[in-house]
């Protein structure tokens, strides 16, 4: 569910931000600020949190480096010359070694993310542009979309500060090689 505020925010406006950051989201819903749109999203289903749960599972067992994950970590993005973004990705993983969640910030700087994982859901609009622009602009390091509705696992790395560079993708059933600090082939025969 979209919630649109009567007010188009001009570069600088902070209106639209301080209602936003103001929110008092029901329990169980997450809300986000995207190009200048409050996205509010009910809880995901099953299926979609299988295919996390089978991302950080072959990324535990498989990664030549050893990683943290988070399913909830708020990130604050650069905007496209306006607002910033505030996400809530699907996953986040960031090197052990780091120690990137030891804070309790709600909103965090990407700092030391190595990838942001979406899985689409009914609106999959900005997990394939929006989003990945922002975590572009962040210059995240790789970007992994599950794309149900196209039944393929693309990966976008290589960002060049407006997009990605690179895109590699693989339908679901075959394997999407994942580079190196992760280093290994993701199986994706038990995406849904």
């Amino acid at each position: 569910m979209a919630v649109m505020v009567d007010e188009a925010p001009a570069q600088g406006d902070n209106g639209l931000l301080d209602k936003f950051l103001a929110l008092d989201t029901p329990e169980g819903l997450r809300a986000e600020l995207i190009d200048g749109e409050i996205v509010v999203s009910p809880p995901p289903g099953s299926r979609h949190e299988r295919n996390i749960a089978r991302i950080n599972r072959q990324v535990t067992l498989h990664s030549s480096t050893a990683f943290d994950f988070s399913g909830n970590m708020g990130l604050v993005l650069p905007g496209d010359g306006g607002l910033p973004h505030y996400v809530i990705p699907d996953g986040t993983f960031a090197p052990l070694d780091l120690d990137v969640y030891d804070n309790d910030d709600s909103w965090s700087e990407p700092d030391g993310i190595a990838m942001v994982v979406e899985v689409t859901s009914s609106r999959p609009g900005p997990d394939r542009e929006a989003k990945r622009y922002g975590y572009a602009r962040a210059e995240i390091p790789l970007y992994l979309l599950v794309d149900r509705d196209e039944k393929r696992v693309v990966l976008f790395s290589q960002p060049d500060g407006k997009d990605y560079a690179r895109t590699d993708q693989a339908s679901f059933g075959k394997g999407l090689a994942l580079p190196e600090p992760f280093g290994f082939e993701l199986d994706t025969s038990d995406f849904v």
